[in-house]
């Protein structure tokens, strides 16, 4: 009898050991998998010259005007799957040569998309080839050349909504910025500006959302 009680009292004890064992390795896990200035902070110093090259990058930015249009660490975000896909953090710099690419399309999102439905967050944006295939990306994908980024918006904003505000202004003024428009699940778009065209789900004209709209 108190040989039981012993062992009940011993695992009683141990339970909240236990759980605070298991929610400090939960934590630990999800902080290097989500996107966040710790994770971001981890990233740079993890190899001797990264930040410094991505305070070039930012200073880059400044020099074209379209500094703070949106936060460097979320510029620099690639993917979701970037664990799976075997890449060293959520974020990647793309090649220098590559960096003028990103300009007009920061631009766009500056002139055109903020102030028609608000404020927009990264998803995704620069995926090396490698990335970009493992990801499931388009085969000639914008991303590979740092020309796009894939946004929510952080308002709420209904699905019909965005499309129908989206489909508008790329209507009125993607022409003069080259810019692409793709629509994803939910609220996710994607802007680049490598080209002007739209499209869906098959990366097709003619699945675009915005052909529903009459624009």
């Amino acid at each position: 009898m108190m040989r039981r009680f012993r062992a009940a009292l011993a695992l009683a004890l141990s339970l909240p050991l236990l759980a605070s064992t298991a929610a400090g390795a939960f934590a630990s896990a999800s902080a290097d998998t989500v996107a966040t200035a710790e994770s971001f902070n981890r990233w740079l110093d993890e190899v001797p010259s990264r930040r410094a090259n991505v305070q070039d990058f930012t200073a880059f930015l400044a020099r074209e005007g379209v500094a703070g249009v949106l936060p460097t660490r979320e510029i620099l975000r690639n993917d979701s799957s970037w664990s799976e896909c075997h890449m060293d953090g959520p974020y990647s710099l793309a090649q220098r040569a590559y960096w003028p690419h990103i300009v007009n399309t920061l631009r766009y999102i500056r002139d055109q998309i903020v102030p028609a439905i608000g404020p927009v967050e990264v998803e995704s944006g620069y995926r090396d080839v490698t990335l970009n295939d493992c990801s499931g990306g388009a085969r000639h994908s914008a991303h590979a050349q740092f020309y796009a980024l894939d946004l929510v918006p952080t308002g709420v904003i209904s699905r019909s909504a965005l499309i129908a505000e989206v489909c508008a202004i790329h209507a009125r003024t993607g022409a003069a910025y080259h810019i692409g428009l793709g629509f994803y699940d939910h609220t996710r778009f994607h802007i680049d500006s490598r080209s002007f065209r739209r499209w869906g789900s098959n990366y097709h004209a003619a699945t675009s959302p915005c052909a529903r709209t009459g624009v």
